[in-house]
């Protein structure tokens, strides 16, 4: 049985949407080729397409005055698992349309740097700015974001989406030590939900 073999390689590099296929002759000789024969009494299978990978859609771009405003007070909200006011000061912030970035709290380092961040352990909290907040109270989040000059409806573009919610700390190799991995984080404090307050303006801000 003979065997013939089409030059692929390079046209599989500059054409790589092209299908390959085989190609058996009724004399028994076999073609791979990139294009399907004219001849219609060889027997042909399709044995490959690489497919184009669609690009990435850009990411939807702030308006200018949000993004100015983002610059010079960013916010960051700061969440745990299974936390039910987590879950309200997020929503808080996406139905005003507020541009924010999410740090989950789940390792002992977490923790810690929430801690050194906000001055204690509980979630939620937020900065915004310099400010950070301490538990979740709609009257609160609210002032310092009317503060701030966020404004309080939604003028972010169709289409924009937070970025997902990654650690605080960027996560680290497996310790050698299975028992060290084993350890827990110290226990978070769930804030409670504190009852919506006055819009006026907090004293003593600062950013």
């Amino acid at each position: 049985m003979r065997f013939t073999l089409t030059v692929l390689a390079s046209l599989w590099l500059i054409s790589p949407a092209w299908g390959q296929y085989k190609v058996v002759a009724p004399d028994g000789s076999i073609t791979y080729t990139d294009r399907p024969p004219a001849d219609a009494s060889a027997k042909v299978t399709e044995i490959g397409r690489r497919a184009v990978a669609p690009e990435a859609a850009p990411p939807v771009a702030l308006p200018a005055d949000l993004l100015q405003l983002n610059a010079r007070f960013p916010v960051t909200l700061f969440t745990a698992t299974e936390c039910a006011p987590c879950d309200l000061g997020r929503d808080l912030l996406r139905q005003r349309g507020v541009p924010y970035i999410e740090r989950q709290i789940v390792s002992n380092d977490d923790v810690a740097a929430l801690e050194r961040t906000v001055g204690s352990r509980t979630v939620p909290s937020l900065t915004v700015g310099g400010q950070a907040l301490q538990g979740y109270s709609q009257g609160d989040w609210t002032s310092y974001l009317d503060a701030a000059g966020y404004p309080r409806e939604s003028r972010l573009p169709a289409g924009w989406a937070p970025p997902a919610p990654t650690p605080l700390v960027p996560r680290r190799a497996t310790p050698v030590n299975p028992q060290a991995a084993a350890v827990p984080p110290p226990p978070l404090v769930p804030a409670p939900v504190q009852p919506a307050a006055g819009t006026d303006g907090p004293s003593g801000i600062r950013f």
